[in-house]
């Protein structure tokens, strides 16, 4: 509850207890087993900041976040509390908050995708669940597509550019080193899992714009809502997912400084699944944002069952802190118990240890930053009830939340843009022409050659025959007139040169 420009989230027996607006992003805790209020305390907390025109985002586990769209209603409970806070119910102003819903698959929200290269190698490994090696050739192939111009926008992207990268191993193996083509193979395997598993639909354009979860209506903050049911059965896909939004809002937004509330408030519910199996590398960044995203103005709150969920590195960083009841069934229970008790400022009016396991639902152990940035004493208090509605909402409320929503349309329709494998594609089809019009040319050249040496030779065969035939032609004029005269010799009974002997001298007389 916002008032007199301060955060109302609870009560304890001294009086209200209040987040302090500027100190809101040094980020917060809220812990606590199954069924002790956790959810409940989420939505007080959302609530009041987007009554002081702070947007949020939560991810939505069972539904029951999208009740704060919704108007809450006076009960029996409600008044009870009323009567032990001080409030008159008459002045409570029931009412939902502005809500805008999003899905990743695209069903019960407006659809929330990035781009293979925005998601990035080190975000991608963990998702597909790479060992050093292949994360490795991973990163590598992100780094040719840059070279090469060659945009990664979905996952048909990636896959023809590993297969391209591969078949052209040997051409960067000096520039990048070795590329195994098993390794390739092993990268192409986890693809096909994750398309099994619906990520594919996480990759794609128009990406989503991060800028359009720091809006306000009526001066009231945004409430970013993500349907996270489905996607809670793929734990990694999810835990990657949050992360990469977290840092798409560290990246690009601008550094503020210290505000005197925040630009943005995170939760990050499940918490503890972002660092199972993370490799150092993913930690480290992870820390590196929760510690300097403060300064963009933005405050994250983690979720989770227990403070020993947290690397020890952000539990530092959580200075709210609401921890609900902890059961102790077993020894690493009450070791879990013994540690979130240590990691608040004692009380000496009671014992953090006994306390935490005492607390009934909707109750909690509460210590806020003070003015000077210093954990106050641990309290004993009761977290204040939500004005909107506590509880799922109808699939006919929902559908009309989407439909009036302000991003109605501009991410429902995904648009498949000339990327890398339209790119490779048309590289290829290129190379195949080029190789078809060169294997056309050199079939050319052999014609003419064939040609040519046919020509030469029926020019040398048409001499060879003109020379024999007039040689033929000369010996038989020859042979036909010698054969001519024997015959008439034969006839004349060789009188004929005689008669022209004769002939002659007569003519000398």
């Amino acid at each position: 509850m916002y008032r007199d420009k301060q955060l109302y989230v609870a009560h304890c027996p001294s009086g209200p207890l209040h987040l302090i607006g500027k100190m809101a992003s040094r980020h917060g805790l809220i812990a606590g087993a199954t069924g002790t209020g956790k959810t409940v305390t989420l939505q007080v907390l959302a609530e009041t900041f987007s009554q002081a025109g702070v947007p949020c985002f939560m991810a939505d586990m069972k539904g029951d976040l999208s009740g704060i769209s919704q108007a809450g209603r006076l009960s029996g409970f409600i008044e009870k509390r009323s009567a032990e806070f001080g409030l008159d119910t008459a002045t409570l102003a029931f009412e939902g908050c502005p809500v805008r819903l999003f899905d990743v698959y695209g069903r019960k929200g407006h659809p929330m995708r990035t781009t293979v290269q925005m998601m990035g190698a080190m975000l991608l490994s963990r998702l597909l669940d790479l060992n050093d090696t292949q994360s490795g050739v991973l990163s590598l192939t992100f780094r040719i597509a840059e070279d090469e111009q060659l945009p990664l926008v979905d996952m048909k992207d990636l896959r023809l550019m590993l297969d391209y990268v591969a078949k052209n191993a040997e051409r960067y193996a000096t520039m990048y080193g070795n590329i195994s083509s098993s390794t390739i193979g092993a990268i192409q395997r986890s693809l096909l899992r994750l398309a099994d598993e619906g990520g594919e639909q996480f990759f794609g354009e128009p990406s989503f714009d991060i800028y359009d979860l720091m809006q306000t209506e009526g001066g009231r903050g945004v409430m970013n809502i993500l349907a996270a049911d489905e996607l809670m059965l793929r734990p990694k896909l999810y835990s990657t997912f949050l992360m990469w939004l977290l840092t798409s809002i560290y990246e690009k937004m601008p550094e503020v400084g210290e505000v005197e509330l925040p630009r943005m408030v995170f939760f990050f519910d499940e918490a503890h699944m972002l660092f199972k199996d993370t490799s150092r590398a993913l930690k480290d960044k992870i820390e590196q944002i929760v510690r300097l995203i403060r300064s963009k103005g933005v405050g994250i709150y983690f979720i989770t069952q227990s403070p020993s969920d947290l690397p020890e590195a952000i539990l530092g960083q959580c200075g709210n802190r609401v921890q609900h009841a902890l059961r102790a069934f077993t020894p690493k229970d009450q070791a879990a118990v013994k540690a979130a008790a240590e990691t608040f400022r004692p009380n000496p009016a009671f014992s953090t240890e006994r306390e935490i396991l005492e607390l009934g639902t909707g109750e909690a152990l509460v210590s806020l930053l003070d003015e000077k940035g210093a954990p106050s004493m641990v309290e004993r208090a009761k977290i204040l009830f939500p004005l909107s509605q506590i509880g799922a909402i109808t699939d006919e409320q929902r559908a009309e939340l989407i439909s009036s929503s302000r991003l109605a349309g501009k991410y429902d329709e995904a648009v498949d843009r000339e990327s890398a494998f339209e790119k490779i594609l048309k590289q290829r089809e290129a190379e195949a022409a080029e190789a078809e019009r060169e294997k056309a040319a050199e079939a050319e050249a052999e014609e003419r050659e064939r040609e040519a040496k046919e020509t030469k030779s029926r020019r040398s065969s048409g001499t060879k025959k003109g020379v024999l035939a007039t040689v033929l032609g000369t010996a038989v004029t020859y042979f036909a007139k010698t054969l001519a005269t024997q015959m008439a010799r034969k006839i004349t009974g060789g009188t004929i040169r005689t008669t022209t002997k004769k002939k002659t001298t007569k003519r000398k007389r």
